[in-house]
């Protein structure tokens, strides 16, 4: 038996347009908290592969999580969570009415070529 595709994954489960994620967000909060917790306590190197190896998550993945979260909090420039959502939202409804104006445009010139030809009485 064959591993669906991600993209057939996610939509088993919750928005169709949510991806399947490997790890819950409560473990990745609590995986940040600690990061954050160990950083303020001990100023060592290691402490996001220490904290992965602990709760057995990719140390990527982690650090990408920190880095997110900093964002998020204003620590470190960059685009917020709910900003990148705003901007997915904005770039999805941009194009459906491009569809929409797609479509209205072929039925005018459908209904234009109709109203142009002549009429047999």
């Amino acid at each position: 038996m064959s591993t669906p595709k991600r993209s057939q994954r996610s939509r088993s489960r919750g928005h169709p347009r949510q991806p399947l994620s490997r790890y819950p967000p409560e473990l990745k909060d609590r995986a940040v908290r600690m990061v954050q917790q160990l950083r303020k306590e001990a100023r060592d190197q290691g402490v996001i592969g220490r904290v992965a190896r602990q709760l057995g998550v990719g140390t990527e993945s982690l650090c990408t999580w920190c880095k997110r979260a900093e964002i998020d909090a204003g620590a470190h420039p960059g685009v917020t969570t709910a900003e990148s959502q705003e901007i997915a939202e904005l770039q999805r409804e941009i194009k459906e009415l491009r569809r929409a104006n797609e479509i209205l445009r072929a039925r005018r010139y459908f209904f234009g070529a109709e109203l142009d030809r002549p009429r047999m009485n």
